[in-house]
């Protein structure tokens, strides 16, 4: 009899503690390491997202597939935020892929009036007053009409922001940004103006529809899939990754932290 007691008392400990050390842990991870206790060549300048899992989450909570669209604007302005505090000065954001375009026609109505209220949302905007630049990237000719307007006047009014770089990767490919860079390259080589010879890496980048100026250090996946369909196919060569099991409309910024925590354990080669 006392055995079992021992043994029950023995076992209730022992998850006493395993439960206090998965609370520290979490506690620890909680709060970002103090970007002036890191490195400079070692800090996050460029961190990229890959939002994934609106559609999911809105099916798990019994909703149609735009309210999980809609449920993800919070923790876009969280993740800005994050990036103002923590000095990060480059934050691209996959909002809407080439790809895409192949959901029903109902969804992405919805989807672009989710989008065109996200631009005009007054908590954003109070952001973007901030000093935040925000620059959206993709085949802007595939832009829908209703939203160009709205689109431009964001990007006129936040050209001045020095703060935080946003970049909405919209209507976008990796795959056709590089084969659009091409044309590009070709049609100049065509005409005499550029020699085959003289094509760099640095002169390719200049022909991206993103800005390049940073490669992502860091880039994130919600939702549990493990890889970046078509994110910044030439920026991400030498990213560091990380798979968050999370839906995006569950990004806090206690999780935010404790991945960049993480990217600051790991060391980076660059091949060397």
């Amino acid at each position: 009899m006392f055995r079992k007691i021992y043994f029950l008392l023995l076992f209730a400990l022992v998850g006493c503690f395993y439960a206090a050390w998965l609370y520290y842990r979490h506690a620890s991870h909680a709060k970002l390491i103090a970007p002036d206790d890191i490195p400079e060549n070692r800090r996050i300048k460029h961190l990229g997202i890959i939002m994934d899992g609106n559609r999911r989450w809105a099916k798990q909570h019994g909703h149609k597939p735009w309210i999980g669209h809609k449920k993800g604007v919070e923790p876009v302005r969280t993740t800005i935020e994050f990036c103002i505090k923590n000095n990060i000065p480059h934050l691209t954001l996959y909002v809407f892929s080439l790809e895409n375009f192949n959901r029903p026609q109902e969804e992405l109505s919805y989807l672009f009036d989710v989008l065109a209220q996200q631009i005009s949302d007054q908590e954003l905007d109070k952001l973007f007053q901030e000093g935040v630049k925000v620059k959206f990237v993709g085949d802007r000719n595939l832009f829908p009409e209703k939203l160009k307007p709205l689109i431009q006047e964001i990007e006129d009014k936040t050209q001045n922001g020095e703060k935080l770089t946003l970049q909405l990767l919209f209507c976008y490919g990796g795959q056709q940004e590089i084969v659009a860079a091409c044309q590009e390259i070709a049609t100049l080589c065509a005409a005499g103006n550029l020699k085959p010879e003289d094509i760099t890496p640095e002169l390719f980048k200049q022909y991206l529809w993103s800005d390049s100026s940073y490669a992502p250090d860091l880039i994130i996946r919600t939702a549990g899939d493990q890889r970046l369909s078509n994110f910044l196919t030439w920026g991400a060569s030498y990213s560091e990754l990380a798979f968050l099991p999370c839906f995006w409309p569950e990004i806090t910024e206690g999780k935010l932290a404790t991945v960049v925590n993480d990217f600051y354990t790991r060391k980076r080669t660059f091949g060397r």
